[in-house]
């Protein structure tokens, strides 16, 4: 890519975040455009199973969140925890690459070395990696989508369970994301379905059902999204493939997408929203 060509990309991005900013502004708050719609956020962002660095930290420990592999290590950090040696934690790294992500982890006060050759982590009980994932993915909207977004929210609802992993304000739209730690293996019906009940309760204009993982969707996920829509409709929207692991259901709102992690997490919201807005046009 020329200077040129790579200066007016960059130029163009610059002026996209100031125009989301300013539309930003003029839209009303996600709030507020869930009160339209009957719902009120009573707890969010619970911070008990939060694996983060103190604030110092947090711009280096969002890039090394990008990686995946990093990402599996320290899944592998809270299954073994309090304590943990180097080579429990190598099953999606080398013995160097994770030799430096505990060193990074001792560098943010996350973890702390002990006398013999054992690691610890120094904040716990750590439930599950859930609560950071969904932390995360909140960062994301806000830095590279310029979006407000709020993770680990609680609505009251009668009938519908109220908990929504992410919501985000995409220039006046709400999207609605679940998002998923555990292998596809680990995921089951009733998921899919209080997935479901959620989006047709809220009508977020867009919902995404997001695993963090970079197998195969076509193999249990995709299937269970079919057999689940055969149950609601009688005439059941077709599931189809954007690309690669990427799959969209052909209904007419919400729009409704299946996700995992390949290639970037990034990438793949952006070519969610991409499709969303070409759409809308």
């Amino acid at each position: 890519m020329s200077k040129e060509k790579k200066t007016e990309i960059d130029f163009l991005r610059s002026e996209v975040k100031r125009l989301r900013e300013a539309l930003n502004e003029l839209t009303p708050s996600l709030s507020a455009l869930l009160k339209r719609r009957g719902f009120r956020i009573y707890k969010k962002e619970p911070s008990d199973d939060l694996l983060i660095p103190e604030k110092k930290f947090i711009d280096g420990y969002y890039r090394m969140l990008k990686r995946y592999s990093f990402r599996l290590f320290l899944r592998d950090v809270i299954k073994h925890q309090p304590l943990f040696m180097l080579q429990q934690v190598t099953r999606y790294a080398t013995k160097e690459v994770t030799g430096e992500y505990i060193n990074y982890l001792v560098k943010t006060g996350l973890v702390a070395r002990t006398e013999n050759t054992f690691y610890k982590l120094k904040k716990g009980p750590i439930k599950s990696f859930g609560e950071t994932l969904e932390w995360f993915v909140a960062e994301i909207f806000k830095r590279e989508f310029v979006s407000e977004a709020v993770w680990g929210v609680k609505m009251k609802r009668p009938g519908i369970g109220g908990d929504y992993d992410l919501l985000a304000k995409i220039d006046g739209s709400i999207l609605y994301m679940e998002i998923k730690s555990s292998p596809p293996k680990q995921v089951y019906q009733k998921e899919v379905s209080a997935f479901l009940d959620r989006v047709y309760d809220l009508m977020p204009e867009i919902a995404i059902f997001f695993m963090d993982t970079e197998l195969r969707m076509k193999d249990k996920m995709v299937p269970m999204f079919e057999d689940e829509l055969k149950l609601r409709f009688s005439e059941p929207p077709e599931v189809i493939r954007m690309e690669r692991e990427l799959f969209e259901i052909q209904t007419e709102r919400p729009k409704i997408f299946i996700i995992n992690a390949k290639d970037s997490i990034i990438n793949n919201i952006e070519k969610v929203l991409i499709r969303y807005f070409r759409r809308c046009l």
